[in-house]
């Protein structure tokens, strides 16, 4: 496995789900990183400095070098395809290629929409639709524990950057007022993660 020249700089918030996917993922690859919290609740991310680093105004964003890059699922395949090139974070077969983008596409939108926005609502009470996000949680969570019956991770036997991008809001539901219970699957899956050596967990919240 290849290393950076220097420590990769991943420019975050301590209690933001997407932030936590790089996070975790940098620790599972052993890769030297450093962390540069940035101040939402008083608008860090809309100063010209950090949307010059990425002009939507959002984290994570890291630096590897001279590269700049944002969005978090963009950030894992860059890091597998660069720093894994046994491809077992990101498989090259088509087929376990496409399974992995399947999941990273439930991660970006059913997800957020339902366990992440919920916690929104919830803990930082953010003006959304929580009923409805938790409905889409509940519904998404059936289909992963079914999912989940038969596999140990999302995309086969082995983790895989869907089970990263995956992780974070599920783990965190509760937070939005959705409980795990209900899903004997999913917990064991969950917990299965969290015994990958590198795990680093994101700090938990009240409501």
């Amino acid at each position: 496995m290849t290393t950076p020249e220097s420590p990769i700089r991943l420019y975050r918030h301590p209690l933001s789900g997407h932030s936590h996917r790089v996070e975790l993922f940098l620790s599972l690859l052993r890769l030297p990183f450093e962390l540069v919290d940035i101040d939402l609740k008083n608008g860090a991310q809309r100063t010209p400095e950090f949307l010059s680093k990425n002009a939507f105004g959002q984290v994570p964003v890291i630096e590897d070098g001279d590269l700049t890059l944002a969005d978090s699922n963009a950030i894992l395949v860059y890091l597998a395809t660069r720093y894994d090139p046994s491809g077992r974070w990101l498989p090259r077969d088509a087929v376990a290629a496409a399974n992995v983008q399947r999941w990273l596409s439930v991660a970006a939108g059913r997800l957020f929409a339902g366990p992440g926005t919920a916690r929104l609502a919830n803990v930082f009470g953010i003006k959304l639709d929580h009923e409805r996000a938790r409905a889409i949680a509940v519904e998404l969570f059936a289909v992963l524990d079914k999912h989940l019956a038969t596999q140990r991770f999302l995309a086969g036997d082995a983790p895989t950057i869907a089970d990263i991008a995956m992780y974070t809001y599920t783990a965190h539901a509760p937070e939005g007022g959705v409980s795990l219970d209900p899903y004997p699957h999913v917990r064991a899956w969950l917990a299965r993660v969290e015994d990958l050596p590198g795990f680093v967990p994101m700090q938990r919240t009240l409501p």
